[in-house]
């Protein structure tokens, strides 16, 4: 696991901390440790993992150091019972094993770091006041609620108002490519930013849960995550939702994707998770963008189900042009309409001498059966300085060069095709089809 960011100040606020380690010379040198910093306090010691879960549930402490390897209760089983019990809790995993398994388990039950023994007394204080930087925001949300204040905004996140900030078309639009390095982030962040609008309301979310590039592209870092909502989907309000969405310098709200690859567990152990939250909150936005990542699994397959319009993107390349074709003739076993998809080719050389390696367009249309309907042509440069910098192709002034012309062709596209008519809404509004990804594919019969 990463090593923390550098920690946030606490403004003047005392850290509290619970120890729960079966050996006592252990929690000792920890409550030693903790005792030089005069932003921390250690309010309670637990030698297993039952006394653990009643002192959290007693104390409420802001941070949880727990060993893994206990009697009577493992530090993973108490970790499940004290996030379900005492969310405003963030639990620090601490154990001499540290290999993959170990990582994977404490972030399913949702430990928030996981630290090697022997520590340093450095990466110890880093490490508490970084996750307690990170979680103070969810733990006031969940006090808040707890308290029955966000009652109404729960009740707000599933049943539309006459409000025009949640009565909104809700259009969700997933960019997708079998194929990986087609695109997707470089399409779907600047398809999101070009459907901006006066008066509309669009949402970037980066849905690439191992290794989605949203935050990179972008030049942004969130505090909290999809991992967060995901953890508390059966109570989700729009509170909590935008409290947890970021602001890029255009304006654009993000739903970042998990911080490390590992985190993705938590999200995957139920696969309507993504497509739930989404569901829940799209009364709230006009277009929802969803950046996702090559693989094909339930999860995936979920958002395909709910997508007002589904964004293929195909690079012109033998491998390229088939993968696509295989997907398509997927989506036509799951009875999705011909136009539900919008075929778009990226990476479209300019260069003569490059051309003749590349299949023409009009061959690519014969063989998937259905228009390319946008190309967009390669410009290595202008993605990699614009990446480089967080700032988005169509944000340049000069709309009528290549790829920003073609990037908001793209956006004036889907902007008419959904705004345009009810049909879009219609399908939005359907059930949901029994997804091939999560059930053919992988040998279930849901």
């Amino acid at each position: 696991m990463n090593k923390p960011s550098t920690p946030q100040s606490t403004d003047g606020e005392i850290i509290t901390i619970l120890l729960v380690d079966d050996i006592p010379e252990a929690r000792e040198n920890i409550k030693k440790m903790i005792a030089f910093e005069p932003d921390m306090k250690v309010v309670g010691s637990a030698g297993t993992g039952r006394e653990g879960v009643a002192m959290a549930k007693e104390l409420k402490p802001n941070i949880i150091i727990m060993d893994i390897n206990m009697p009577d209760m493992d530090g993973i089983q108490a970790t499940a019972l004290i996030t379900q019990a005492v969310p405003t809790t963030a639990v620090i995993m601490m154990s001499v094993q540290s290999d993959q398994d170990y990582l994977q388990r404490a972030m399913l039950v949702g430990a928030r770091f996981f630290l090697s023994k022997p520590v340093s007394m450095d990466d110890l204080y880093n490490t508490i006041r970084s996750v307690y930087a990170q979680h103070k925001q969810l733990a006031e949300q969940y006090r808040t609620m707890a308290s029955g204040a966000g009652a109404a905004a729960a009740k707000a996140a599933v049943t539309p108002s006459s409000g025009s900030d949640n009565n909104r078309a809700g259009h969700i639009i997933v960019v997708y490519s079998p194929q990986g390095g087609a695109g997707c982030t470089t399409i779907a962040t600047n398809l999101a930013s070009g459907l901006m609008r006066e008066g509309i309301r669009a949402l970037l979310v980066d849905a690439d849960l191992q290794f989605g590039d949203v935050g990179v592209f972008l030049n942004l870092q969130a505090q909290s995550t999809i991992v967060d909502l995901a953890r508390s989907v059966s109570d989700l309000d729009t509170e909590l939702f935008d409290n947890i969405v970021v602001t890029h310098d255009s304006g654009l709200k993000v739903l970042m994707g998990p911080a490390r690859p590992a985190e993705a567990f938590i999200v995957q152990q139920d696969p309507t998770a993504v497509a739930t939250i989404l569901q829940k909150i799209a009364n709230h936005y006009d277009f929802i963008i969803v950046d996702t990542g090559r693989h094909m699994d339930e999860t995936l397959g979920a958002l395909f189900d709910i997508a007002s319009k589904i964004i293929l993107v195909a690079t012109p390349t033998l491998a390229g042009v088939k993968n696509v074709r295989f997907v398509m003739d997927e989506f036509d076993q799951l009875g999705y309409t011909t136009d539900k998809t919008v075929v778009v080719l990226n990476r479209v050389p300019q260069d003569r001498n490059l051309q003749k390696f590349a299949i023409p367009t009009e061959k690519i249309a014969k063989f998937l059966k259905r228009p390319v309907e946008i190309e967009i042509p390669s410009d290595e440069l202008t993605a990699l300085t614009a990446m480089s910098k967080g700032v988005l192709i169509v944000a340049q002034r000069d709309r009528s060069r290549s790829p920003v012309k073609e990037l908001m062709q793209l956006a004036d596209l889907i902007y008419t095709k959904m705004m345009g008519s009810d049909t879009a809404t219609e399908a939005k509004q359907q059930e949901p089809t029994r997804s091939i990804f999560g059930s053919k594919l992988f040998g279930r019969t849901n």
